[in-house]
């Protein structure tokens, strides 16, 4: 059965770090490649620079089990500037995570709430303002 999840990681100087995730590992508990969106894109020159620092995944079934705990055990540059924003199909708006003393953990968006689903690997973030 098909389930679609976005997966976009935002990192200060993870070149290195985010590398090996760019390509395929059978050893991984996931499977799909992030793919690197820099600066590039934008302006058209194909060049970039070390300025932009975003990976972007879509997962096309609730296959990405062990990404958290994969994620949490890099060796960031600076963990300070890691986000996770996830989006599920399901999901009004994406869910942000941060580093906290070595865990991924859920950031609180203002008129949201998360309610576990069986389906999805986080449950369903909706809109609490949505008319």
């Amino acid at each position: 059965m098909s389930r679609f999840t976005e997966v976009i990681v935002v990192a200060r100087g993870a070149e290195e770090v985010m590398e090996p995730l760019t390509r395929p590992d059978g050893n991984r508990e996931w499977h799909q490649c992030f793919n690197r969106v820099d600066d590039g894109m934008f302006h058209g020159s194909g060049s970039s620079s070390e300025e932009c620092y975003v990976w972007i995944v879509q997962f096309i079934r609730r296959n990405w089990t062990g990404l958290m705990a994969h994620l949490e055990s890099l060796p960031w540059p600076d963990p300070w500037s890691v986000q996770v924003l996830i989006r599920d199909e399901d999901d009004d708006c994406f869910g942000m995570w941060m580093l906290h003393d070595g865990r991924l953990v859920e950031v609180p968006i203002p008129r949201t709430e998360r309610e576990p689903f069986s389906d999805t690997v986080v449950g369903v973030l909706s809109r609490t303002d949505r008319p």
